[in-house]
């Protein structure tokens, strides 16, 4: 998911962008309730495994709303960088449960697959189409809202319950037809299987920034190639480069000048570097040390 930068980082949120996600998560909570209530009912594992696509869905949007407000805060003395990590601890832990509920899904789809259980294909289909209802009206109220990066990655997310209604819909009305007991449970082991891909493409990406690993679309290289090209500077190393939550960069480099810079060159030099590392990497936070030549060659004898 490498995104262009320069429209990643001026978040000027509108103030109703955050309450169209709580909208949307109170829609989504309510619906994954009668979900698992319906999924009883008709004895089907489809839709039981929707609405394990769709509790992860509320407890992103659920998390994505709480922690957009709480990301507002700012720092504290305690937490020092802010809220804004919360968030992909939120997503840790949604990740490991909704890795759990697809496995057991998936574990139990198997066996059904093999000796198929009555499904009551009726009830599935008002359920379904209760589901498209309600997950396109959240798409719609989305779409109208913000467009920060959760939020796109929110709609999608809607985007892709509606194709899993679409798929029980059209499963359920196959069944209410036909004699194939075996669509459901073959039905909810896709939507496991899908579901399990999906998250753990999600825990890959907030475990990596948990790492402090480089941020995503940047190159280790060449930010450093780009920084010892700035004119003043002899040599950069130390370069630390992490992510907050996935959207915000921040950065840490030593830089060497030349011997003959005085103190105020050195300010410009670092302002000229930082402009570099924000305009082209998009870094919103680089915390610059300067050296002297003569410096670095004294930290060479002493061997460090």
């Amino acid at each position: 998911m490498g995104h262009d930068h320069s429209h990643g980082h001026h978040h000027h949120h509108h103030h109703h962008g955050g309450d169209n996600v709580g909208l949307a998560f109170f829609l989504n909570l309510g619906f994954t309730i009668i979900e698992f209530i319906g999924g009883l009912f008709t004895n089907s594992f489809a839709i039981l495994a929707d609405a394990l696509h769709d509790l992860g869905d509320t407890a992103s949007l659920g998390m994505a709303w709480y922690f957009q407000r709480l990301a507002k805060k700012g720092r504290t003395p305690t937490f020092t960088f802010g809220y804004r990590r919360f968030n992909t601890l939120g997503a840790i832990v949604t990740g490991v449960v909704l890795v759990a509920g697809s496995t057991f899904i998936i574990i139990e789809a198997i066996p059904r697959i093999l000796n198929p259980e009555e499904v009551n294909a009726g009830g599935m289909i008002w359920l379904a189409v209760l589901g498209v209802v309600v997950n396109g009206a959240a798409v719609v109220k989305l779409r109208q809202g913000g467009n920060s990066l959760n939020e796109q990655v929110l709609t999608w997310h809607m985007v892709e319950d509606v194709l899993g209604w679409v798929a029980v819909l059209i499963g359920s009305l196959v069944m209410y037809f036909y004699d194939l007991p075996w669509i459901d449970p073959a039905l909810s082991l896709l939507i496991a299987a899908f579901v399990l891909f999906n998250v753990s493409k999600q825990l890959w990406r907030a475990g990596k920034i948990i790492l402090q690993a480089m941020p995503e679309g940047l190159q280790y290289r060449e930010v450093l190639t780009a920084l010892q090209s700035v004119e003043g500077v002899e040599d950069a190393h130390h370069l630390h480069l992490w992510s907050l939550d996935g959207e915000y960069t921040l950065g840490s480099v030593h830089l060497v000048l030349a011997a003959q810079n005085s103190l105020s060159d050195a300010e410009e030099v670092k302002a000229a570097v930082r402009k570099v590392t924000h305009d082209r990497f998009g870094v919103e936070h680089l915390t610059v040390e300067v050296e002297t030549m003569e410096a670095k060659l004294a930290h060479g004898r002493e061997g460090v």
